[in-house]
């Protein structure tokens, strides 16, 4: 597997990660279930005739859990990151998903603050295609990065 293939993997792990947040939030299903179904029917999948990427299987269950695992950290650094009138709970659950998955690679892992952001700005784009939303994603991801990376930024 070429070194493209495996980055286009990790990537289709962040949009399926951002995918799952968002509907367990919704459907109020535990963890294990959506992961569960994403990896039995979403990687790999054809809708329509087009084929769904496959995905980076550890990169989204490390996602997943992280992200549920610390929710609440990464919800308050989400938080500091808005503009006070407008908490989290108030913006879009596309996006509370987004950045939730976001501060879990953030926070939780060894993925590098600025790849982080390029990555969840593509993923924001792409649900988000005609907005400002990735500005916006961009601008909160940067404040969130510099909180739990400060030594990224020196």
């Amino acid at each position: 597997m070429t070194s493209a293939e495996k980055k286009q993997m990790k990537s289709a792990a962040r949009l399926y990660a951002v995918q799952a947040l968002f509907q367990m939030e919704h459907s109020g299903q535990t963890v294990e279930g959506i992961r569960r179904e994403f990896e039995t029917h979403r990687f790999g999948a054809v809708y329509d005739g087009d084929e769904m990427v496959e995905g980076d299987v550890d990169h989204f269950r490390a996602v997943m859990d992280l992200a549920v695992n610390f929710q609440a950290k990464i919800d308050q650094m989400t938080d500091r990151a808005l503009v006070a009138k407008w908490p989290i709970d108030r913006i879009d659950p596309v996006l509370r998903a987004l950045f939730r998955a976001a501060g879990a690679e953030m926070c939780e892992m060894i993925t590098p603050p600025k790849v982080v952001i390029n990555e969840y700005v593509d993923v924001a784009k792409a649900f988000f295609p005609d907005g400002k939303e990735s500005k916006f994603v961009n601008a909160v991801l940067d404040h969130m990065a510099r909180e739990a990376k400060p030594s990224a930024f020196k």
